[in-house]
């Protein structure tokens, strides 16, 4: 067994001492992430195939450059997310200006002022809806010179291609040849408004199908190791656990959340849930970090890129 060490701060120590730190502290989660990053090093170096997933709500904070700047570095190869980070990285691609705002404001005097609030971040209504609805009659007229059919995945390929932000995640991904499947498409601003173009007549048609049959290639036929880093829960951590087990489970795999697993909700099912699915493999590397991703993910990511960074 080793002994916890007591640790103590210096001025001027790097990021890489405080990763350090987190080692000899252990105890409750420092422990746990430290241990996330010594799996992710050993297995996004070992993987052919590198999953990250996320959920839409931190893309409305400044961790959408880190999530960017992690695809567009190669890390991850196939990423799962939700509908919103589509809207959200559309709207603030094309100019939308997000603000820090405050969790106990009053929501009534922000819908007077056609201001939403997602948490403790406030998007003035013009800077989220008119921009995702704007920039998608751009991608259909262009997509649709190309074909009148696209797998979404690779209609956000498209997408990317027209987004000159650096911080934007599907740029990053259309520079990496990263692919972003996203289930639950429909599910905002960016499907709605593809619906809507549709309707008049100018519409491209997802295959979705296109989306399934890329993913049976990529995970029935994968060799070697699996890596993830599933961030929150939802759709996206599903969807990539649930392909897993075609290729018999993850080797790595890394959690981070605040839900837990009382409620029987997928959100809160630990690695070791997933061993009885099939999902991830009886000897992986496992963990799971409780903890804000936006306190943690910049650790992370840190010590994931390196001398990238």
């Amino acid at each position: 067994m080793e002994p916890v060490r007591d640790a103590r701060v210096a001025r001027g120590m790097s990021l890489d001492d405080l990763i350090e730190l987190y080692r000899d502290i252990h105890g409750f989660m420092a422990g746990h992430l430290y241990e996330a990053i010594s799996i992710l090093r050993e297995g996004l170096a070992k993987s052919e195939l590198r999953i990250l997933t996320f959920t839409a709500n931190i893309v409305a904070t400044g961790l959408r450059g880190i999530i960017a700047q992690l695809v567009e570095s190669g890390l991850f190869n196939v990423i799962f997310t939700t509908a919103g980070t589509l809207d959200h990285d559309i709207a603030r691609a094309e100019g939308g200006i997000y603000y820090k705002g405050f969790f106990e404001a009053d929501d009534r005097v922000l819908a007077e002022k056609n201001i939403h609030r997602l948490g403790n971040v406030f998007i003035p209504v013009e800077n989220y809806g008119p921009k995702v609805e704007g920039f998608v009659r751009r991608l259909v007229e262009e997509a649709s010179k190309e074909s009148r059919e696209w797998p979404l995945y690779k209609l956000l390929w498209k997408a990317g291609s027209m987004i000159s932000d650096e911080n934007s995640i599907l740029r990053a991904a259309w520079k990496a040849g990263s692919r972003i499947f996203v289930p639950g498409w429909p599910d905002g601003a960016f499907g709605t408004a593809l619906f809507m173009e549709a309707q008049r007549g100018s519409g491209v048609k997802i295959d979705y199908y296109g989306d399934m049959k890329e993913l049976s290639d990529i995970f029935f036929t994968s060799k070697g190791y699996a890596t993830g880093l599933l961030i929150g829960g939802g759709i996206s951590k599903h969807h990539a656990i649930w392909w897993s087990q075609f290729r018999g489970g993850l080797d790595y795999v890394v959690y981070i959340t605040t839900a837990v697993e009382y409620d029987g909700s997928l959100s809160g099912a630990r690695p070791r849930e997933a061993i009885s699915w099939g999902k991830v493999k009886p000897e992986a590397k496992k963990t799971v970090v409780y903890a804000d991703a936006t306190i943690v993910l910049p650790i992370i990511a840190y010590a994931l890129l390196g001398s990238q960074a």
